[in-house]
């Protein structure tokens, strides 16, 4: 049998439902990486849910579902390609600069196709964003990093 709520119990889910109106579809946490190095990762929820729609009806037929690749992108196929990579940060997306995948995904490369006619700039960030939200905080934090510094010169 379930027990009503007595009135901490509603001021408690009254509050959580502030708290979450407050945050306009965002969260932000401070990632403590194992190099003792803090970095602010902010995720975008309406950005991610838009990004994971994309990527499904775009994306996934090459990368999978779950953005987990084809298991042989480590080697060259028939054609002398790599398979599609993992973009969960299981791989090496977390390498690249966000305007290098924007850039990857809008005119393709070896055997991606480009995206550039059927989604725009602000679908192909979402998606981005996406598969970013897959990748653990390490590796997010460790992709942050590099981007914050800027191009190599």
């Amino acid at each position: 049998m379930k027990k009503p709520l007595t009135a901490l119990g509603w001021l408690a889910f009254g509050l959580s439902l502030v708290g979450c109106s407050e945050n306009d579809g965002h969260s932000e946490h401070a990632i403590q990486p194992s190099d003792g190095v803090a970095v602010q990762r902010t995720q975008d929820f309406a950005r991610i849910a838009n990004g994971r729609r994309l990527f499904a009806q775009h994306c996934a037929v090459c990368h999978g579902e779950q953005a987990e690749g084809d298991p042989n992108w480590r080697y060259r196929d028939e054609s002398g390609h790599f398979p599609p990579p993992p973009l969960n940060g299981t791989a090496h997306a977390w390498h690249h600069p966000w305007d290098e995948l924007h850039r990857v995904i809008r005119n393709g490369q070896n055997n991606m196709p480009a995206w550039g006619s059927e989604l725009s700039g602000e679908e192909i960030d979402d998606t981005i964003a996406w598969f970013q939200s897959l990748w653990p905080d390490e590796v997010y934090a460790a992709w942050l990093r590099t981007e914050q510094r800027g191009p190599v010169r």
